[in-house]
């Protein structure tokens, strides 16, 4: 029987290959874009799954209490691992992990060599226990026991050293400190959270001798003793915060995430200092557009279906008098959707296969064809298989074989109206969903114009940022900067511990000694010609002055936001001092305007510039000229290399900082552009098929018309308007969606664009133009026909 099934199922396929080719190429896509999807939201999910204490590991989280400014951190204190290692009885293993000078490029010298170093951390010796990093050279039990020891990856072992062996080797950081190599492991996975390239030693530190309960620059992680809870945890280390923190002192709070939720659920926590970090609310989003295309995919196959009925109908009911019960019918349609969804199936996996390197691109992943099989992706295919032949056969299996054989070999048999309408809400769905993905396009597109032509309160265009990473002192910075302004291209330079687009120093701001909540505020060492440099706008008093040896003064230059939570003037601002943990005698010399030095994802927050040497500064800012990009860059490295010949120029443009900020969205539009191009030319395979189906079904009405005269425009206008008809119901139903969607995507944005009538107006022409396109060609056809053949057709 299934034999027979299949065979009939074939013939079918080939006797319309029109209609057959339309409904697997539509299946074939909508299949390819579901496995594309399904490959990248399976590595997504599959993040740190290969730790063999992954359930029992979490990382400790801050929350400040400010007010009305509440931030979530992924670190916490230097000093809350040693103390979680004495007082928590439910932690196992607690250790400490953070990135070289929080964040900077490293200067790193091998056999003579020198290079930067994007990905150096410090640690604990039990993180290597905690995350079971796999030794190649080396014992993970001492490797990092001893003060100035690191460890390489197999990666960084090629590039800095070759076919040498490492173990024993020195290398120089940052022209400054030597280092003992002591141990190779294996690459971390590239589904691992963290991409630690080396990892050195953080035994022996200033911040190991000297823990603080107030820097909060260090991720930690516990292994939890089997038994213990989450919430019994936390309870330990509140108790710990209290014994070790006054009260009046605890501006945060700490809490625990686990280690499978690290991934997802951070995108929105600050300080995190691995790159490798996803977004929940990508993958539900993604999800959402692989069902809706797999969706308007399907609905082509019902349409079509549905649309030949007529000429399966006696099919049926030749069947049926001969003893075909329903089952059996509804077996054999069924066997014919999985047929054809199997075919689709198999060329949706080749377009996938061959589109998987354009889809890295558009999403910036690295998805290998490995993954293509494994088990689970085979298990997951089939589901997709069997769950797109249930969805699209349904509705046409229940159809066809739910006909009266009585009613269908009556000569006089006609379809039922609810047929008819069922098509058309089909067709409608398929329409109102691809108006919203036109709608989220021209959104997205808008919001992104608007963010990179706002204005941000300075002016990133022709500044660079050069590190001084490799420079080994202060005076040969200056001196690389008193060059620099010798350069007659060169405007300005000033010498800073971060730039806009970069997470400087966090630090709580109270207005006297009974503000209990305080102010979250970025901090930024800096001196020089600052305000120049950036362009900012000085709204009184002057910039930070460098700072003189013996002077006790920290000079600090404020935003309006903080000046604003001051509660003063610009000028009754000028000589107050500030408590921002900056010392005893800070005081404001200056107030600048608002600048937005965060994404516009965030309102303007309270910022300042001093000159306190408690952080260092680690590039030098220079603003140059509207001439050739290529002769400054040669100017500033060769001025660099003379300077300082051992280190490295390293430079990043401010204005591609910036356009970093919004990679993410970028991605989104490019991915969100493709797709909908998808979805509508699916939709449109489908409304080709049915407005060749529907000028077939009346080619005899067409042929009698224009014997009686009827002109060919008003044929074609007769063929096309039922079609516009459902477009504009469609476009009726998809514009309060697609508000709906868009303004929640909006929220994300401190700073965004008010959906305005046109965009909706574009939506809808565009779509009304492509459905006339796409029906145009068979209307004219049935048009232009000669009435004797129509008039001759059966």
């Amino acid at each position: 029987m299934l034999k027979n099934h299949i065979k009939i199922a074939w013939r079918n396929l080939t006797s319309n290959t029109l209609f057959s080719s339309i409904n697997i190429l539509g299946l074939s896509l909508g299949l390819a874009v579901t496995v594309l999807l399904y490959l990248f939201i399976t590595h997504e999910r599959s993040f740190d799954t290969m730790y063999s204490q992954k359930d029992q590991i979490y990382r400790v989280i801050l929350d400040t209490k400010m007010s009305g400014d509440n931030e979530v951190y992924t670190t916490a204190p230097a000093a809350l691992a040693p103390a979680i290692k004495t007082d928590a009885a439910n932690v196992n293993t607690v250790a400490r992990i953070y990135k070289h000078s929080f964040g900077e490029v490293a200067s790193i010298e091998a056999l003579n060599e020198t290079y930067l170093e994007h990905n150096l951390f410090w640690a604990d010796p039990s993180l290597l226990t905690i995350f079971d990093v796999e030794f190649v050279n080396g014992q993970a039990s001492t490797s990092l026991i001893r003060p100035n020891t690191i460890i390489i990856s197999q990666k960084a072992a090629a590039t800095y050293f070759g076919s040498t062996d490492p173990i024993g080797k020195i290398i120089k950081l940052d022209n400054a400190k030597n280092l003992e190599v002591t141990g190779v492991y294996k690459d971390f996975p590239s589904n691992s959270t963290l991409d630690c390239n080396m990892i050195a030693s953080f035994t022996g530190s200033n911040f190991d001798k000297n823990p603080s309960w107030g820097n909060v620059s260090f991720e930690t992680f516990c292994v939890l003793n089997q038994g213990s809870t989450q919430a019994s945890t936390e309870a330990q280390i509140r108790q710990i915060l209290d014994k070790n923190v006054e009260k009046d002192d605890q501006w945060y709070s700490l809490s625990l995430q686990s280690l499978r939720d690290i991934h997802l659920y951070s995108a929105s926590y600050q300080n995190s200092i691995h790159a490798h970090t996803g977004d929940i609310k990508e993958i539900r989003n993604l999800s959402l557009l692989a069902i809706l295309i797999l969706a308007i995919a399907c609905v082509n196959y019902m349409n079509l279906i549905t649309a030949r009925s007529q000429k399966r109908a006696k099919d049926v009911g030749v069947n049926k008098t001969l003893g075909a019960s329903k089952r059996n019918l509804l077996n054999r349609f069924y066997i014919e959707t999985g047929v054809i969804t199997l075919i689709s199936l198999a060329v949706g996996l080749l377009i996938a296969i061959l589109c998987l390197p354009l889809f890295n691109m558009l999403t910036g992943q690295n998805l290998a064809l490995d993954l293509l099989f494994s088990a689970e992706f085979f298990v997951g295919l089939t589901i997709i298989w069997v769950v797109t032949t249930l969805i699209s056969g349904s509705y046409p299996a229940f159809y066809l074989s739910g006909f009266s054989p009585k009613s269908i070999l009556n000569p006089s048999f006609k379809r039922g109206k609810h047929i008819s309408m069922v098509r058309k809400g089909l067709v409608v769905l398929q329409f109102a969903a691809s108006i919203v993905l036109i709608v989220s396009v021209l959104v997205i597109y808008k919001q992104m114009n608007f963010i990179k032509t706002k204005k941000l309160g300075y002016e990133p265009e022709q500044v660079l940022a050069i590190s001084t990473s490799g420079i080994p002192n202060d005076s040969k910075v200056e001196a690389l900067m008193a060059s620099y302004n010798t350069l007659t291209d060169v405007k300005s330079t000033a010498w800073v511990q971060g730039y806009p687009g970069m997470t400087v120093s966090g630090r709580s701001l109270f207005r006297d000694d009974q503000d209990e909540e305080g102010l979250n505020i970025q901090t930024n060492h800096a001196e020089g010609a600052i305000a120049e440099t950036l362009q900012l706008k000085l709204l009184a008093g002057k910039m930070p002055a460098k700072r003189i040896e013996g002077d006790t003064l920290v000079e600090v230059v404020i935003n309006k936001i903080t000046l604003d939570y001051l509660g003063f003037t610009p000028e009754e601002a000028l000589g107050k001092k500030v408590n921002m943990y900056l010392g005893n005698n800070a005081s404001i010399v200056g107030v600048i305007d608002n600048f937005n030095f965060a994404s516009l994802h965030e309102p303007i927050k309270a910022y300042a510039f001093h000159n306190n040497p408690s952080e260092s500064k680690s590039y030098v800012l220079v603003r140059y000229n509207n001439s050739s990009t290529a002769d400054i860059i040669a100017q500033l490295k060769n001025t660099f290399n003379t300077v300082e010949p051992t280190a490295i120029f390293d430079y990043t443009f401010l204005t591609d900082n910036v356009a970093k900020l919004y990679v993410k969205e970028e991605k989104t539009a490019s991915v969100n552009v493709l797709f909908c191009g998808l979805a509508i030319f699916i939709a449109c395979l489908g409304l080709f098929a049915l407005a060749a189906f529907t000028t077939e079904q009346r080619t005899k009405e067409i042929g009698v018309r224009k014997v009686l005269g009827a002109s060919t425009a008003s044929i074609t206008s007769m063929l096309s308007k039922d079609f516009v008809k459902l477009i504009l119901i469609a476009i009726v139903i998809a514009f309060p969606l697609a508000y709906w969607f868009m303004n929640d995507w909006l929220t994300g944005f401190a700073y965004r664009i008010n959906i305005g009538w046109t965009t909706y107006f574009i939506a809808g022409i565009s779509a009304l133009i492509i459905a006339l396109i796409t029906i145009s060609y068979q209307s004219l056809k049935a048009a232009l026909m000669d009435p004797a053949k129509s008039l001759r057709s059966d």
